[in-house]
């Protein structure tokens, strides 16, 4: 029936392929080459970078840990004077009242 012929004699194959599913095409070497070789070509320049980058994050943690311990410490100077806060306060309302003690005592009205 292709081509409008109606003998199997006559019958051709190409019809025939032209049905059948075909698998998609492998990408060419040049396609494949063209991905792998800008790595080949920029290795030198991506392992600098990662050294770079390795540098920066070993500079960034020691900066990291170098704010970590100040942090600490000034949480632990501010709970000393917080303490000490506490005490003045404490002090100061003793000293007060006393003070309005010796004033009630002197003014006896």
């Amino acid at each position: 029936m292709c081509h409008g012929v109606s003998d199997l004699e006559s019958f051709q194959t190409s019809c025939y392929t032209d049905l059948v599913h075909r698998p998609d095409p492998e990408p060419s070497k040049t396609a494949k080459a063209h991905v792998v070789s800008p790595r080949r070509r920029n290795g030198e320049r991506l392992s600098k970078e990662r050294a770079k980058l390795r540098k920066l994050k070993k500079i960034m943690k020691m900066k990291n840990l170098k704010l970590y311990i100040e942090n600490k410490t000034i949480i632990e100077e501010n709970e000393k004077l917080r303490k000490q806060a506490l005490l003045l306060h404490q002090e100061n309302k003793a000293l007060f009242s006393q003070i309005l003690i010796q004033q009630v005592s002197q003014n006896p009205n």
